[in-house]
């Protein structure tokens, strides 16, 4: 039985990284959602333990002092984290594994997993980027200031992924996102068991 594929998808705030991935999981049955676990308020319409693991700060730390996450980081005031629950056993039976996560959580699995598969999602540009930000309606001009100017410095980081993907549209991104991941399953290292053609001729 192959490995299920640890994908993991990054981008900067506003980027649409949530609505990728929601098309992504209802396209791709055997893509498997891991939760993250964070201490920001839920957002309307988000519900615990399917849009994240809604923790208070005390919580997370014991988590943290447990060794429960495969990463953790602090973004915008909050603690975000990649639960190890469950991860290991879903990708050994089998199952892929998406995990949508922030580029400091992102590089810290990439040196505990550099098996995985690393995609960086762009927006078309800075523009839009604040455009779709400010559609939100959470942010008061600071805190706008604030996601625009670490938005430019994480894009950076995306250098250090293995695959870029621009969100001009939610299908083409998705589209683009699928093509990946059929290259990736069809990699000699992951079907050498292929190769073994019993008995010869």
């Amino acid at each position: 039985m192959r490995k299920g594929l640890l994908i993991v998808i990054s981008g900067a705030s506003g980027t649409g990284k949530g609505t990728v991935c929601k098309k992504l999981l209802a396209e791709l049955p055997e893509v498997v959602y891991s939760i993250s676990a964070t201490t920001r308020k839920p957002r309307p319409g988000e519900v615990n333990g399917k849009e994240y693991y809604f923790l208070s700060v005390d919580e997370f730390k014991t988590w943290i002092a447990e060794e429960k996450f495969l990463e953790y980081a602090e973004v915008y005031g909050n603690f975000y984290g990649t639960p190890l629950n469950k991860i290991e056993e879903r990708l050994n039976r089998g199952d892929d594994m998406l995990l949508e996560i922030d580029v400091q959580g992102a590089l810290k699995v990439k040196k505990k997993c550099p098996d995985g598969i690393y995609i960086f999602l762009l927006p078309p540009s800075l523009e839009e980027l604040k455009n779709r930000i400010e559609g939100r309606g959470t942010e008061n001009p600071e805190s706008l200031s604030r996601r625009l100017k670490n938005a430019v410095a994480e894009i950076k980081i995306g250098l250090e992924y293995d695959y870029v993907v621009v969100n001009d549209t939610i299908d083409n991104a998705a589209a683009q996102i699928k093509a990946i991941l059929t290259a990736e399953r069809l990699k000699v290292a992951r079907n050498a068991d292929k190769f073994d053609f019993k008995g010869g001729f």
